[in-house]
């Protein structure tokens, strides 16, 4: 029997089903995830979500643009701290953020970077849109990086950006797929990733 949610107050049933997707797929996968379904978690009609989303594929990327929301969150809270004086350090505590919430949230950072959108769906222009101005964040921090000396002259800016990015991703993608576990393992990891890039610019 399917128990019904707290009522939700009116204008918020958008969020409501976000937030009660990403339970259903906490729990069982994306495959556990319906429209129908969700209705039935939610306590509304099966009608209801398609008032908020064509189908199960915009849902995702929807799931997928509040991650990436978040995720810019962290950068922008780091950032606020940022001074010509202690950027390295900053940058160290961003990355931990960051490989925490993908920890935290595997199954949305699954969405925001993995196939079930990006190959086997069709993201949507906003999801694009969120994707890209993620990227723009960080790639603002390693030009500001790169202005105060700490990557190789001699390289782009935006290739600096892609390869370091795709590092963190990966690093990301051993502890949530179960190949590094240890926690404090996965600290001291990105310190070292975060030495060796900046050690390779200084």
């Amino acid at each position: 029997m399917t128990t019904r949610k707290k009522p939700y107050h009116h204008g918020d049933l958008r969020q409501t089903l976000l937030n009660a997707a990403v339970e259903l797929i906490s729990s069982g996968g994306v495959e556990n995830l319906s429209i129908r379904k969700l209705a039935d978690q939610v306590g509304v009609s099966r009608t209801a979500p398609y008032h908020h989303f064509q189908d199960k594929n915009e849902l995702l990327c929807a799931i997928a643009e509040q991650g990436f929301a978040r995720q810019d969150q962290i950068m922008t809270d780091a950032k606020r701290y940022a001074t010509g004086d202690n950027l390295a350090e900053i940058f160290e505590t961003y990355v931990l953020n960051y490989l925490r919430f993908a920890d935290q949230n595997r199954e949305t950072y699954d969405l925001m970077y993995g196939r079930e959108i990006w190959r086997a769906g069709k993201p949507t222009e906003s999801l694009q849109a969120v994707s890209r101005h993620s990227f723009r964040i960080w790639r603002q921090w390693i030009e500001t990086l790169f202005e105060q000396g700490m990557f190789d002259r001699n390289e782009s800016p935006r290739r600096i950006a892609q390869a370091h990015w795709a590092s963190l991703h990966g690093l990301c993608r051993l502890f949530n797929d179960g190949v590094y576990i240890n926690h404090e393992e996965r600290d001291d990891i990105a310190r070292t990733m975060l030495r060796a890039m900046l050690r390779a610019g200084g």
